[in-house]
């Protein structure tokens, strides 16, 4: 499993993503924001760096015919699909309940619990996430051909 470059690929891509998320905050913000790493969301989804740099390494390992392609050309399509549809909806409905929460705890009901708002991506973001994970693995096989 070591030796995989696929999934060496597929998880240095998720790295990067995680890593400039923490810088495009840094930049926005002025302030470190480590969290971020570790979180889901944001901009440029890490979700969508791992399946398209998966898929598009598949692609030249197997070639763009291959059954194990198509495979991981559909589940990365689902996996960015559920990213920016579903899991942006629910990021969008925790947003909501948390600020009626508020208004309850103005009542002097307690509430200890927020939900986590930031959960799905924008268009951009996922498109950004695909365009990383595409640009590490062409990079990475361009290195490999000519060294």
């Amino acid at each position: 499993m070591l030796d995989n470059k696929t999934l060496a690929l597929a998880l240095i891509s998720w790295f990067c993503a995680q890593f400039f998320k923490v810088v495009f905050n840094f930049i926005k913000t002025n302030k470190i924001n480590l969290s971020l790493f570790f979180s889901a969301g944001g901009m440029p989804s890490s979700h969508s760096a791992f399946v398209t740099s998966m898929t598009f390494s598949i692609a030249l390992n197997n070639g763009f015919s291959s059954d194990l392609f198509a495979v991981c050309l559909i589940m990365s399509l689902i996996v960015m699909y559920d990213a920016a549809g579903v899991r942006r909806a629910a990021g969008k409905q925790a947003a909501v309940i948390n600020i009626i929460l508020e208004q309850i705890e103005k009542q002097g009901i307690k509430i200890d619990t927020q939900l986590k708002e930031l959960l799905g991506h924008s268009p951009i973001e996922v498109i950004g996430g695909a365009f990383l994970g595409f640009i590490i693995t062409c990079f990475n096989f361009i290195i490999n051909f000519y060294f």
